[in-house]
């Protein structure tokens, strides 16, 4: 794969997946994946655009966290990434890629549901970097359920508070941390806009990220801080084989987009490094859609 700056065809720079069945309980690693999801581990190329930044990436270990974690570091940055403890072994792989590319790395696991470990995350983010300039709120948590009875109370409530409540938590931690000319994005998705009826919960979760980063946004504004929202489509990452996706979906993910493929976590982090560099000095409360087509309000 040539980097990310080729001349190409987006349409078939990466061919269509057929994924096999295949299906890991939750978290799921992306190392136990057919095919391994693209990182841009060999193809993203730095250009200094985040030279001397210190970054904090939830769900860093793998898919689009860890796509961005890697672009970040190349692109000059030192980086600590969240994640479950189960995922270690994923985390361990972007840590040495981190280091790689000859930034600090920090691998800091630990459950995100948990209002008292979001505020030790940033504790300890903030003493292993020296501080913090980036903030990446991307971890999620994604599970179907084909009907409303199927949903039960506990994971609607901990899909919320992986997704809503950890963002709030952890924004709120880093604010006094957070100076003039940083940058907080938030994954959202394109279910915000065109929810699945299967994942209603994942669904308005992301709804309400978007919308939580827009006021923010507002009320950062005076301080010099500027709030934004990736909201990716179908893109191939460890949540479609952890009960993500039904079975069908998985054999035929992506099909549905413009492109009549899906993502790749690589295709994703470029719209991270800008919206956390200083070239999007003047972008706040937006949301970039990464979908391959899918039109969006």
């Amino acid at each position: 794969m040539a980097d990310q700056y080729a001349f190409d065809n987006p349409v078939t720079r990466y061919g269509r997946i057929h994924p096999p069945e295949q299906l890991q309980d939750e978290p799921g690693l992306q190392s136990g994946m057919e095919p391994l999801p693209d990182l841009g581990e060999t193809s993203y190329r730095g250009t200094g655009r985040l030279t001397g930044r210190r970054a904090l990436i939830t769900g860093g270990d793998s898919g689009i966290g860890g796509a961005v974690a890697i672009a970040y570091a190349r692109e000059g940055a030192d980086v600590a990434i969240s994640h479950l403890p189960e995922e270690q072994s994923d985390a361990d792989r972007i840590v040495a890629l981190i280091e790689e590319a000859g930034r600090h790395a920090v691998s800091l696991p630990g459950d995100i549901t948990e209002a008292a470990f979001c505020r030790e995350l940033v504790a300890r983010a903030v003493d292993e970097l020296g501080g913090l300039d980036i903030l990446v709120n991307n971890a999620g948590k994604q599970v179907v359920a084909e009907r409303l009875e199927d949903l039960s109370d506990e994971q609607f409530e901990r899909t919320y508070r992986t997704n809503v409540f950890a963002n709030f938590w952890i924004t709120k931690a880093a604010l006094p941390h957070l100076g003039p000319g940083s940058a907080i994005i938030s994954t959202a998705s394109l279910e915000a806009y065109q929810p699945a009826p299967e994942r209603i919960d994942y669904a308005s979760t992301k709804a309400a990220v978007n919308n939580l980063a827009k006021g923010l946004a507002q009320q950062l504004a005076p301080r010099g801080i500027r709030v934004n929202v990736v909201a990716p489509g179908a893109v191939w990452t460890p949540l479609q084989v952890s009960h993500g996706v039904t079975m069908e979906q998985m054999t035929h993910y992506g099909e549905e987009t413009a492109y009549g493929r899906s993502g790749q976590p690589a295709e994703l982090a470029p719209a991270y490094v800008f919206l956390a560099s200083p070239e999007a000095s003047f972008v706040s409360g937006a949301t970039l859609s990464v979908n391959g087509g899918m039109p969006t309000p």
